[in-house]
């Protein structure tokens, strides 16, 4: 529900009927609005992945804060470094020296030197045309036995090129040095948290007794380096694309990409390509379809008509959930999403065609301050934008999947959804913890 200011919607452009909705982009770019749900993850917690690693951002002190405070949050304060760009560094034109002697002043205070070094620039570098190559090879000359990698924080650079979570993704594989392939070894790719073992991607592997290796399941700097022995990639989170490519180019790793769905055809399509390559005949998951289906049906006898609100924080198909539940006959009323992702684009024109009144929400727009969290009946909510944007404290608490995937992961949501139906949760201290399912969590 919006609040009405002289008998106009508050949200303005900040909602639109489906029907109305235009792809990919339903909603003008300008000044963001940035909700307190704090669960996604950010690239202070997905550089932490990588174990033995150190962060060192540099950037002026306000941009500093968020970061700092992540770190903090994670109590891995010790894997953290800054270095504060001032005025004088910007008028005297030293930034590059500025970089050299920080690196080289932190990584000489520490008490053991990491083996891996994540180098974060920031927005002025970009305006003022800093020359970082050379800084980077310094310091690859000051500490041979250290790995550097160049990273970015630069809020200017999110519409065009690699945004900076697909950077981070992309070089958290960087440090993986050339190894002999094996044949039957193969790397998960591109997610923060681990994907279940009870997922059919996971058994399928496991069937075949192949080496099954994942940067979430990795804690030591040695086991970090195995991932680069695995001679097939496979990912499904559409954020990986960029580091999947460039393992591709590096270390000669071939790639399949299994995509998240919560289609039953193209789950079941995806598995049986995963198959093909493990050398397993095409499976039959027409009893696992079976069961997604009294899951769905017993999450419905409970969940009735109330209604639904959904956000892409929980997933990264929103869309394909969405047509999923609709199809089932919940009440999903509203979807929390800024963008659409092209590979969403067949579900996006099927909702319009078949559920134009389906509302669409912006989480970014300035006007989504405005909304009024409050509702006179019970309302479920998938995700935490969703709960924050609603005001309910029955909802979904899970970002970026969870770990949930294919038919296991349907059966396992519509239990979640169950769960949250029946049992309130304090929304306003949950939302807040950043990096949901990270340490900061635990």
């Amino acid at each position: 529900m919006l609040k009405r200011i002289n008998g106009r919607p508050a949200a303005g452009s900040a909602c639109v009927k489906f029907k109305n909705a235009e792809f990919p982009e339903p909603f003008p770019t300008g000044l963001e609005y940035s909700s307190p749900a704090r669960g996604t993850w950010n690239i202070v917690h997905t550089g932490m992945l990588v174990p033995d690693s150190h962060q060192i951002y540099v950037c002026a002190a306000g941009c500093l804060r968020g970061v700092v405070l992540t770190a903090a949050e994670m109590g891995e304060m010790r894997r953290f470094s800054t270095i504060a760009v001032r005025e004088n560094n910007i008028l005297q034109g030293d930034m590059e020296t500025l970089l050299i002697n920080g690196v080289t002043d932190i990584l000489n205070r520490l008490p053991v030197h990491p083996r891996a070094v994540f180098i974060f620039t920031a927005c002025m570098h970009h305006f003022m045309g800093c020359d970082l190559p050379p800084a980077y090879a310094e310091l690859r000359k000051r500490f041979p036995h250290i790995a550097f990698a160049d990273c970015y924080m630069d809020p200017i650079m999110r519409k065009s090129g690699l945004t900076a979570d697909q950077s981070c993704r992309k070089q958290i594989y960087s440090f993986l040095q050339p190894q002999e392939l094996e044949p039957h070894a193969i790397n998960l790719i591109g997610n923060d948290l681990p994907t279940l073992e009870t997922s059919e991607l996971t058994q399928l592997v496991r069937q075949v007794d192949w080496t099954l290796r994942d940067i979430t399941r990795c804690h030591t700097y040695s086991e970090y380096q195995s991932l680069a022995k695995a001679s097939l990639n496979i990912y499904y989170n559409p954020a990986a694309k960029p580091a999947i490519k460039a393992l591709e180019e590096r270390l000669g790793q071939k790639s399949l990409y299994v995509p998240l769905s919560y289609n039953y055809e193209e789950i079941a399509a995806a598995l049986q390509n995963l198959a093909h390559a493990l050398g397993l005949p095409p499976p039959n998951y027409n009893t696992h379809i079976a069961q997604c289906e009294g899951a769905l049906q017993k999450a419905k006898a409970l969940i009735g008509t109330t209604p639904i609100a959904l956000d892409y924080t929980l997933t990264f198909r929103p869309l394909s959930l969405a047509r999923l539940l609709l199809a089932h006959g919940f009440n999903l009323i509203s979807l929390y999403a800024d963008t659409i992702s092209p590979e969403e684009k067949h579900d996006f024109y099927f909702l319009q065609a078949h559920h134009p009144g389906l509302l669409l929400y912006s989480t970014k727009h300035p006007n989504m301050r405005l909304t009024e969290r409050q509702h006179s009946e019970k309302l479920l909510a998938l995700g935490q934008k969703a709960a924050y944007f609603t005001g309910t404290n029955f909802f979904v608490n899970l970002v970026e999947t969870g770990g949930l995937y294919g038919f296991d992961g349907i059966i396992r949501l519509a239990g979640l959804m169950c769960d949250a139906f029946t049992t309130a949760k304090d929304t306003k201290t949950l939302i807040q913890m950043k990096g949901w399912g990270c340490t900061s969590c635990l």
